[in-house]
């Protein structure tokens, strides 16, 4: 098991829009974890310990995160700043094989694909981290971001792994429901 150098939760209770309008209350949870990247400065074609670090720190993390939420998991999200020593291919690795099934666990359900995003970055470095329903890809109400950071992470040979819940889309939402509901 890997032992992350960090971990930080970041816990938002959103209870107005961007102009001030009262809203349903939207309480948004992220977990970041920060590790050594095992493959930093080389190539190697197996990536399959990284997997294995997603879905480990998946299983920890997932349920602390639905935890600090204020109602159940309807949306979710995942994502991976990949210190200059590493390969965008590495936070693929950690994010895409195996992390999927703890984090549905933790929502009880999914159906949907976990949006996602992947870079190369620096220390401080933040990244926009999409937010989608978990069981229907087309609601565009649940279509969201998260901007992220750890202020000292990641370094040159580290992966920072970002996780992320929702209880509601954006507050007001008024784009429509997406084609699957029309």
């Amino acid at each position: 098991m890997v032992e992350p150098r960090k971990t930080v939760f970041t816990r938002e209770l959103i209870t107005a829009d961007s102009f001030g309008e009262p809203c349903e209350p939207v309480s948004r949870v992220a977990v970041s974890a920060v590790f050594r990247n095992p493959l930093a400065g080389r190539f190697e074609p197996d990536l399959s310990a990284l997997f294995e670090i997603g879905a480990l720190l998946g299983q920890q993390l997932a349920q602390q995160a639905v935890a600090m939420l204020d109602g159940p998991a309807v949306s979710y999200g995942k994502a991976a700043i990949v210190g200059a020593a590493g390969d965008m291919e590495h936070g693929g690795a950690v994010i895409h094989p195996r992390l999927g099934a703890p984090m549905r666990a933790a929502a009880h359900g999914g159906l949907a694909v976990i949006p996602s995003n992947v870079k190369l970055g620096g220390i401080g470095d933040s990244i926009d981290m999409p937010l989608g329903h978990k069981d229907d890809p087309w609601s565009f109400d649940h279509f969201d971001t998260m901007t992220l950071c750890v202020p000292d992470a990641p370094r040159a040979d580290e992966i920072a792994m970002f996780i992320g819940y929702a209880t509601r889309g954006r507050p007001i939402p008024r784009c429509g429901s997406g084609p699957a509901k029309q």
